[in-house]
C-alpha cells in the first residue's frame, strides 16, 4: 500500500535479504526506521511506470522460510536514494541499549523519513530489474482468511512507537547547529586524549558561550540524541548528562523527572569511579571535579526542598515519590562523599604530607588510588562536601570534626578552586557562628573577604563571578552579626566595608530587644537553606495527612528560633556595658537603679554579660577546628564584691598602620588627579581704548647663534 506521509510503497514484511546471522541477532522489537533492499548483486529494478505489481512481489516472497521479523519497510531501488542519506560507514543496530552486529550487507541502507516526497513509479533513471532480485523475504499470515493476528497487531504498534521515538530524536539531531555538533565531537576528543588545557577551554569556555548563544532559555540536547557524534560513548554520555542537568537546574525548572534522572546519571558516575576494577582512566581539571561534587550536593539540597513541599505535589509526583523513597536520600549522599574520603585515603594524604614524608612514603600510604590526582581531588571536595552536608543537616559539630585535618590557609590544594576556597571558608564560619565561637567566625571571614577584595580583578573573568560576589555578601551580613555580638578590631577594611552595607542594621542590633527584627533579617539572608534528612511520609496517605495537619515549620525557622534565643539572652549586654564603662567601681544597688530594676534582675543581667562576653576560641597552634581555650571578648571585665561590683577597662591601642597606608593612597590619588589636570587658561586683556594710542611695536630681538650645546650668548 502507499504510504501517504512519503508516497512510497510499503509493506509489513517479515523478514529481508541479509545473511541469517544479522536476522538471528535482531528480535521483533528492534527498532530499524527503515530497510531499504539494494539489489547490487544480481541485476536491477525494472523502470516502473505505474505502480508496481505488489501482489506478484509478495507471492515469491512468501515462499521463503526464514525466521519472521516484524518491521515496516519500504521497498526502494538504489536510484531513488538520495546521495547525502546513504552513509559510507556501516550502522550499529541497538538493542535493548547494547549493541548489535554491525551491518556490512552492501544491499542494507537505513536512511531518514525527511527524503522528497515523490512515489515509485515516479522516480527517474530507474534502471534496475525487479525479477533479478536476490532477496528472500518471507511473509507469515497476513491478514489471509479475514483473520487478524492480535500479537502481530501488538508488535507492530510497540515497533511504531519505536519508529516515532526515532524519528523525533533524528529531527532534534537535525535540529542542533553545526558548532554545537563540533564542540561536542571536540569536546569528546579531548575527553578521549586527557587533553587537560583543551578541556578547560571547552568546559569553563565553550560550554557557557554556547550556552547563553543558542540554550539560554532552553535545554540541551538529550544524551540519546547526540549520541551518534560520540559514538555512543556512555563515559563521555554521562559527563555530558551532568553538565545538561546542572544547565536544567540553574537556568529552567526542573520537573520530577529530571530530578529522577539526575539522580540517576549521578550514581551511574559515582559507581564508575568507585566500583571500577582499579584506578579509572579519565582525567579531569580541578574546577569541573568540584562542580561535580558541588553540584551533586545542590541537587540533593534543591530535591529536599521541593520534597517537603507536601502541598503543592500532583498526584503522579506523590505516587513518584512513594515509589522513589531512596531517591535522593541522605544516607545515599554520604555514603558517596564517605565512599570518595575512604577510597582516596584523603586523610592519610594530609596527615603525611603535614609530617613531611617524601614523595613515595606518601605514595606508599595512599596506594593506587590515592596518587592518582583524580581521587585525590575528589577527597578533598569530598572533605568539603561533608562539611556542607552537615551544616544543612544542622550538624555543626560534626561538620567541623569532618575538617579537623585540613588547615585552612592558602597551601591548602582546595584554594586553586576559587569557589571552593570561598564555600569552605563560609560555611567554617557559618558553624563557629552556630557555636558561639564568635572570634573565629570572624577571623575565617575576614581571611576570606580580604583575599576576594584582592583577587576580584581576576574573578570578573571567571563563569562564577556572581556565585563568588553573593556568598561575599551573605559573608558581610555575617560579620556584621558578629562584630555586634562580639566587638574587636581585626581588620578595620571589612569593618568599613561593612559599615557602609549595613549601617542601618547595625544601628538597630545595639539597641537590645528592638534589634532582634534587624538580627533575624541578616541571619535569614546569610543563613544556608537547611534542610530535613527525613522525608514526609508518602508511602502511608494517612500519615501524610497527618503531617500535613501538624504543618511542621521549615528547618530553617527551628535554627533562627535557636540563634535568636541566644541572642536575645545577650540584649541587656550593650545597655549595661554603657553604665559600667563610666564607672571603675559602682555600687549594686546604684546600678539596679540605673537599669529599672531590682538587684537580683541586675545581677542575672551581669551573669548573662559576663557569660556573653567569654568563649572558646583558637589563639594558639591548635590543629583541630573544634580545639581552642577559654578567652574574653570583651575590653571590658568586672566583678562583683558583696555590694560593690569593679569594672576595669582594657584598651586596646589603635593600629595606626592600616590609617597611614590608607590616608597616603588617598592624598597620592588627589596627586595624580591634580598632576593630570590641564592647567587653567588665563584670560585675555580687555580691549585699549579707541583714544589711545597704539603703543609702538616692539622690535624683535635678532635670534641667538645656535650650536650644538645650545644657544649661544
Amino acid at each position: 500500500m502507499v504510504d501517504r506521509n512519503t508516497g512510497l510503497y510499503s509493506c509489513d514484511i517479515l523478514t529481508h535479504g541479509c545473511s541469517t546471522n544479522l536476522v538471528s541477532s535482531l528480535s521483533a522489537t528492534t527498532p530499524i526506521l527503515e530497510l531499504v533492499v539494494h539489489p547490487s548483486r544480481k541485476g536491477a529494478l525494472q523502470e516502473f511506470e505505474g505502480p508496481p505489481n505488489m501482489d506478484l512481489i509478495l507471492s515469491y516472497y512468501r515462499k521463503s522460510q526464514i525466521s519472521r521479523l516484524h518491521q515496516r519497510v519500504c521497498i526502494l531501488p538504489k536510484a531513488f536514494l538520495h546521495p547525502s542519506s546513504v552513509l559510507s560507514r556501516p550502522h550499529r543496530l541497538v538493542q535493548a541499549g547494547k549493541k548489535a552486529k554491525s551491518i556490512t550487507d552492501k544491499h542494507i541502507y537505513t536512511i531518514t523519513m525527511a527524503q522528497q516526497r515523490m512515489a515509485l513509479w515516479a522516480a527517474e533513471e530507474i534502471d534496475e530489474d525487479l525479477h533479478d532480485v536476490d532477496v528472500n523475504l518471507a511473509l507469515g499470515n497476513y491478514g489471509q482468511n479475514g483473520l487478524y493476528d492480535d500479537a502481530q497487531s501488538r508488535i507492530s504498534e510497540a515497533t511504531l512507537l519505536a519508529v516515532q521515538q526515532q524519528m523525533v530524536q533524528q529531527a532534534a539531531f537535525a535540529q542542533i547547529p553545526d558548532v554545537v555538533k563540533r564542540f561536542i565531537v571536540h569536546f569528546h576528543n579531548a575527553v578521549l586524549e586527557k587533553n587537560l588545557a583543551e578541556i578547560t577551554v571547552a568546559y569553563e569556555s565553550g560550554w557557557n558561550k554556547l550556552t547563553e548563544k543558542y540554550y539560554a532559555k532552553t535545554e540541551w540536547p538529550e544524551a540519546e540524541i547526540i549520541a551518534p557524534l560520540v559514538n555512543d560513548d556512555q563515559l563521555f554520555l554521562i559527563l555530558y548528562r551532568e553538565l545538561y542537568y546542572r544547565h536544567v537546574y540553574s537556568r529552567l525548572q526542573p520537573n520530577i523527572d529530571d530530578r529522577f534522572h539526575s539522580y540517576e546519571n549521578s550514581c551511574e558516575l559515582f559507581n564508575y569511579l568507585l566500583n571500577s576494577e582499579g584506578p579509572v582512566p579519565l582525567e579531569l581539571p580541578e574546577q569541573w571535579l568540584w562542580d561535580i561534587v558541588d553540584e551533586f550536593i545542590y541537587q540533593f539540597q534543591s530535591f529536599c526542598v521541593w520534597r517537603a513541599k507536601v502541598k503543592t505535589k500532583s498526584d503522579e509526583e506523590l505516587a513518584m515519590l512513594s515509589d522513589g523513597a531512596q531517591v535522593w536520600s541522605a544516607y545515599s549522599v554520604l555514603n558517596v562523599l564517605y565512599s570518595l574520603i575512604q577510597k582516596s585515603r584523603i586523610n592519610d594524604y594530609i596527615l603525611a604530607q603535614q609530617e613531611g614524608k617524601s614523595e613515595e612514603e606518601i605514595a606508599e600510604i595512599v596506594g593506587e588510588y590515592g596518587v592518582r590526582p583524580l581521587y585525590r581531588m575528589l577527597g578533598y571536595f569530598s572533605l568539603v562536601g561533608l562539611l556542607r552536608v552537615h551544616v544543612l543537616l544542622g550538624d555543626f559539630t560534626l561538620a567541623l570534626k569532618v575538617m579537623e585535618n585540613v588547615e585552612l590557609n592558602q597551601k591548602t590544594p582546595f584554594t586553586r578552586v576559587t569557589a571552593c576556597h570561598v564555600a569552605t571558608y563560609y560555611y567554617v564560619g557559618f558553624c563557629y557562628i552556630m557555636l558561639r565561637r564568635y572570634p573565629d567566625a570572624i577571623r575565617a571571614f575576614v581571611s576570606i573577604l580580604n583575599f576576594i577584595l584582592r583577587m576580584r580583578q581576576y574573578h570578573t573573568r571567571s563563569y562564577q563571578y556572581d556565585q563568588i560576589n553573593k556568598t561575599a555578601d551573605r559573608m558581610y551580613a555575617l560579620f556584621a552579626i558578629c562584630n555586634t555580638l562580639s566587638p574587636s578590631r581585626l581588620d578595620d577594611n571589612i569593618a568599613n566595608i561593612v559599615k557602609d552595607r549595613y549601617s542601618e542594621q547595625i544601628g538597630k542590633m545595639s539597641r537590645g530587644e528592638e534589634g532582634l527584627a534587624a538580627f533575624e533579617e541578616l541571619f535569614q539572608y546569610a543563613c544556608p537553606k537547611f534542610i530535613a534528612a527525613n522525608a514526609p511520609p508518602y508511602e502511608d496517605p494517612d500519615l501524610l495527612a497527618a503531617y500535613v495537619d501538624a504543618q511542621i515549620g521549615e528547618p530553617s525557622t527551628r535554627h533562627l528560633a535557636l540563634f535568636l534565643a541566644d541572642v536575645r539572652a545577650q540584649t541587656a549586654a550593650p545597655t549595661l556595658r554603657s553604665f559600667l564603662k563610666l564607672y571603675a567601681s559602682l555600687d549594686a544597688a546604684k546600678l539596679a537603679g540605673f537599669l529599672d530594676a531590682d538587684e537580683e534582675e541586675m545581677v542575672q543581667q551581669l551573669m548573662a554579660a559576663k557569660a556573653a562576653s567569654r568563649c572558646v576560641s583558637r589563639v594558639g597552634s591548635e590543629k583541630g577546628m573544634l580545639e581552642g581555650q577559654m578567652i574574653s571578648t570583651s575590653d571590658l571585665d568586672f566583678v562583683v564584691n558583696e555590694n560593690m561590683v569593679h569594672i576595669c577597662e582594657s584598651t586596646v591601642g589603635r593600629r595606626f598602620a592600616g590609617w597611614f597606608i590608607r590616608n597616603t593612597e588617598h592624598a597620592q590619588r588627589v596627586y595624580d588627579g591634580l598632576h593630570g589636570a590641564p592647567l587653567p587658561v588665563p584670560k585675555k586683556a580687555a580691549a585699549p581704548d579707541a583714544a589711545a594710542a597704539p603703543a609702538p611695536e616692539a622690535k624683535p630681538a635678532p635670534a641667538a647663534k645656535k650650536v650644538a650645546w645650545g644657544a649661544k650668548a
